[in-house]
């Protein structure tokens, strides 16, 4: 008996077309449906599978790889990229979502130090969770303000490229190292030793624990070789660090030399010995 129905569209396809379905369908970049419609595009234009072979391929419904192409004998690639989903209308043009982001970044209203989304609506004649999109779109946040802070040293500049320059240029023959600590770390305890973990069970601790003051934790990061050399002492102060630095130079190899990344801001008591 012959088969009823309409016969499937032949698919014919160039060498342009066959690299970018299959660029679509390897990348990992590329939306699943986007793939699966070129796979199923791809094994289309093979003329001895059929479209329920294809399906059973690719994983879909033979339904779907009719309308895929179908669609693809109409429109070529661009008939496998969605269209635009049906909505309402923008009520918001574009000069007024300019003018918005221009008002938010080059004036302020009066009586107050910066815009809220109500006072722009307001401005506008807009609701004020248009605004919000409108700022949340651009990223803009009128409400926060950062810091910064420029440096009196005459130095400044100097000191940055010599800092920069051992990190992107170490010298030859030289060990660079980044310093830093990490003070009053509490040194706590459990009241009861740690029960391991067990088939069903997991690890244990008491709830209760004991302090046992406070512990500082120096560390030197070998720049090259990503290698750290840690310390705990007691406390920070100066001659703990000499003492941390001399472990450093007593770790490195005689015929290197030792520069050192320090950030001095913290402890002024190293300030008399050290400097940057």
């Amino acid at each position: 008996m012959a088969k009823r129905g309409r016969p499937p569209v032949e698919i014919t396809l160039t060498g342009n077309e066959r690299r970018q379905l299959e660029s679509w369908a390897r990348r990992h970049s590329s939306a699943q449906n986007l793939a699966m419609r070129c796979k199923i595009i791809l094994l289309c234009a093979e003329p001895a599978l059929t479209g329920t072979q294809i399906a059973g391929k690719v994983g879909c419904n033979p339904a779907t790889v009719s309308k895929w192409r179908q669609r693809f004998a109409e429109k070529r690639l661009d008939g496998l990229i969605d269209e635009p989903r049906p909505g309402a209308a923008r009520t918001i043009s574009d000069d007024v979502v300019e003018q918005i982001v221009i008002d938010t970044l080059e004036s302020n209203p009066k009586n107050a130090t910066h815009w809220s989304t109500r006072s722009m609506a307001e401005r506008h004649g807009i609701s004020h969770q248009t605004v919000s999109e409108i700022w949340r779109a651009f990223g803009l946040k009128p409400w926060e303000i950062d810091e910064f802070k420029i440096s009196p040293d005459p130095q400044l500049v100097d000191k940055i490229r010599d800092t920069v320059g051992l990190y992107m240029n170490p010298p030859v023959n030289a060990a660079v190292f980044a310093v830093d600590e990490k003070p009053q770390i509490q040194a706590l305890n459990r009241i009861a030793p740690m029960l391991p973990m067990m088939p069903t069970t997991n690890q244990r601790r008491s709830h209760d624990y004991k302090r046992n003051g406070t512990i500082d934790l120096f560390a030197a990061l070998d720049i090259a070789s990503g290698n750290v050399i840690t310390e705990l002492r007691p406390n920070h102060t100066s001659a703990q660090f000499i003492k941390f630095l001399n472990k450093i130079n007593r770790e490195v190899p005689k015929e290197l030399d030792v520069h050192v990344v320090l950030d001095l801001c913290r402890p002024r008591d190293y300030a008399d010995r050290w400097c940057v």
